[in-house]
């Protein structure tokens, strides 16, 4: 099946987590808006936030391109109005091999975005969590923070509407998701019913006509965007990993400031090995 594009989390019936964690916010956190859009250029749409959860060790240009290609789809075919996207890294507890520390992966992120974007952020959250968090804990993060927390967008007239939140993610994810014990049927529902998902498809896969044979995934069929990837990229975290630890270029593959963080923090150039504590479906 190949490589995944991006790196969804996926999570087990029977996991365990720490509800207390998603009370208070972690030590230092703060929640990034700067860059969300102020205004709607068509106040008659709905604003939209994009949201991609994964490991990003490290991010790479692919996992930058997918919010690209997630912004195109929205310019020519939707109802929503795009003001803004994230990343979210995963915590330490995701027990994943080759995961580098939770505070260089949310660095490098952020190089990747500060300068180079001008709607794409990263937020903290879900990493700098003492436990493992489900993805749709940390799509209701997001909800708290944007609709309850800082009131929705706000439009000319002054009044609020709610901003609709969508998981990015490629089209592994979506398969993962009609796998028996990988995800809670509870959340599947909960992520494709209130939220939503945004799929890229990679180049010689139908989505579509893996969603006909998944009664949850086709009863949310309407709340699943899904954009073909026109271009191949198989850009992958792992491969980086393997380059930097032969010691082959990795330049072009993640941008330029990404690339000296990894050197000068001397990361991936020795095998990191973690155990697998939990039942996943490993994405990279």
């Amino acid at each position: 099946m190949g490589e995944p594009i991006t790196d969804g989390i996926s999570r087990h019936d029977g996991e365990q987590i720490d509800t207390n964690s998603q009370k208070t916010p972690p030590p230092g956190y703060k929640f990034q808006t700067h860059k969300l859009a102020k205004t709607m250029q068509d106040t008659s749409k709905t604003p939209l936030v994009l949201v991609a959860c994964g490991s990003y060790s490290p991010v790479t240009y692919l996992h930058m391109r997918m919010f690209e290609m997630a912004a195109d789809y929205f310019t020519v075919h939707s109802k929503y109005e795009l003001i803004g996207g994230y990343f979210s890294p995963v915590s330490d507890y995701y027990q994943k091999e080759g995961l580098a520390p939770a505070h260089h992966r949310v660095k490098m992120c952020e190089l990747a975005t500060e300068t180079s974007s001008a709607w794409l952020m990263v937020d903290s959250w879900e990493a700098l969590q003492p436990s493992y968090q489900r993805t749709a804990v940390v799509l209701d993060h997001f909800d708290e923070e944007l609709n309850e927390k800082l009131g929705g967008m706000v439009l000319p007239d002054g009044t609020r509407r709610k901003i609709q939140i969508l998981l990015l993610a490629g089209g592994d994810l979506i398969e993962s998701m009609g796998k028996k014990d990988v995800w809670a049927s509870e959340d599947l529902h909960h992520i494709l019913g209130h939220f939503g998902c945004m799929v890229i498809e990679r180049t010689g896969t139908d989505v579509w006509e893996f969603l006909l044979s998944h009664d949850i995934l086709y009863e949310h069929k309407d709340n699943i965007h899904v954009v073909k990837q026109v271009i191949y990229n198989d850009i992958s975290s792992t491969k980086v990993r393997l380059f930097v630890k032969r010691k082959m270029s990795i330049k072009y593959l993640v941008p330029d400031a990404v690339m000296h963080y990894i050197f000068d923090k001397s990361l991936y150039s020795t095998k990191l090995t973690r155990k697998r504590d939990y039942v996943t479906y490993a994405f990279d």
